[in-house]
C-alpha cells in the first residue's frame, strides 16, 4: 500500500517570490501617499491595470490590484489584494479573483477545486503580472497618478 505523503509549501521559494513581488510593488507604492490615491497603465490599447492603495500603516500598506480590459467581463479578469510587510520586506496575496482568503494549503479535492498550493499559485501569478506589466504596460515617466481622496491629478 502506498502512503500518501501530504503536501508540504516550498517556503524558501515562497519567500523569494514574496520578497520580488515587494520589491517590484514598492516602486510603484511610493508614488502614492494617500489611501484612495491609485496609479494606472495601458497594457496595451484596449488593457488597463490599477493600482490603488487601500490602507497604510507603519508596518505595512494594503493595495489593489485590477486588470481592465474593454468588453472582458470583469470575472475573467485579474483582480487581487495584496499586503506589503515593510519590515519583514515580503509581498503576500491577500484575496484574489473570488477567493477572499487564501489558506498555506488546501486538501485535495475539495468543494471550490483549489489546488493544493493555491497561495503559492497566486503570488507567482502576482510575479508574473507584475513582470508582464513592467515589460508592456508602464515605466517611470508614463505612470499616471490620481486621486480618488482629494480630487487632485498629477
Amino acid at each position: 500500500m502506498k502512503e500518501i505523503r501530504r503536501y508540504q509549501p516550498d517556503l524558501p521559494a515562497f519567500l523569494r517570490c514574496c520578497e520580488r513581488n515587494y520589491v517590484t510593488l514598492g516602486l510603484l507604492v511610493k508614488r502614492l501617499c494617500q489611501p484612495g490615491d491609485r496609479l494606472h497603465w495601458a497594457l496595451d490599447s484596449h488593457t488597463q491595470v490599477e493600482l490603488s492603495l487601500i490602507e497604510e500603516t507603519k508596518y505595512t500598506c494594503t493595495v489593489g490590484l485590477e486588470q481592465k480590459r474593454d468588453g472582458a467581463a470583469s470575472f475573467m479578469l485579474p483582480h487581487m489584494t495584496v499586503r506589503l510587510y515593510h519590515d519583514a520586506r515580503v509581498a503576500e496575496v491577500l484575496t484574489s479573483q473570488q477567493i477572499s482568503r487564501l489558506k498555506p494549503r488546501y486538501d485535495y479535492p475539495n468543494k471550490n477545486m483549489l489546488h493544493k498550493d493555491e497561495k503559492i499559485q497566486v503570488n507567482q501569478f502576482l510575479a508574473e503580472w507584475l513582470q508582464h506589466s513592467k515589460r508592456f504596460g508602464y515605466s517611470a515617466a508614463d505612470l499616471m497618478p490620481s486621486s480618488s481622496v482629494s480630487g487632485k491629478s498629477d
